[in-house]
């Protein structure tokens, strides 16, 4: 395959795919710019991977592995310099206008519950919310199915007992 044809096919995946690199994008990241700078960083990696692509899952779900690998990378170095990053995710992102008043004030609970979550519960339930199958979120995390199934049930219990408070 010609560089070009490989360049070609590369971006039309991704293009397919690039609500994946904005779910990721929105959930590490609180403020526009950053989210612009990952968005970026995580096509980077995306293209430098590309040749290691083998086919062995679906494209989607190699690429949600790098997007979420690069965000992790891009906390740890954001940590350092703020340590309060995603205590102070608000989600800012305005919902609908159709969506009614107790649903939105529901809806920010949410986030901001899930904004207390650890980086790796955070791509679980992002996944998860995403109805992605949990064989595929075990790929994409690199853990087991059973232990997707456990972690999802602690990150349930947490969520409500965020909501409760």
């Amino acid at each position: 395959m010609t560089t070009e044809n490989k360049e070609l096919e590369f971006t039309q995946k991704v293009t397919a795919s690039q609500g994946i690199i904005h779910k990721v994008c929105r959930m590490y990241c609180d403020d526009d710019e950053h989210r612009k700078d990952l968005f970026q960083e995580i096509l980077i990696q995306l293209w430098r991977s590309y040749a290691s692509f083998r086919g062995d899952s679906k494209f989607s779900t190699w690429m949600y592995r790098v997007a979420i690998n690069v965000a992790i990378q891009d906390f740890r170095k954001t940590k350092k310099k703020q340590q309060l990053f995603f205590q102070t995710n608000q989600f800012k992102e305005k919902p609908d206008d159709l969506v009614n008043t107790i649903d939105d004030e529901h809806l920010q609970q949410m986030h901001k519950a899930i904004a207390q979550l650890n980086k790796i519960e955070k791509a679980i339930i992002m996944l998860h919310l995403d109805d992605t199958p949990n064989e595929e979120i075990a790929k994409i995390i690199g853990i087991t199915q059973n232990y997707v199934r456990v972690k999802m049930n602690r990150i349930k219990v947490k969520l409500r007992k965020t909501l409760a408070n």
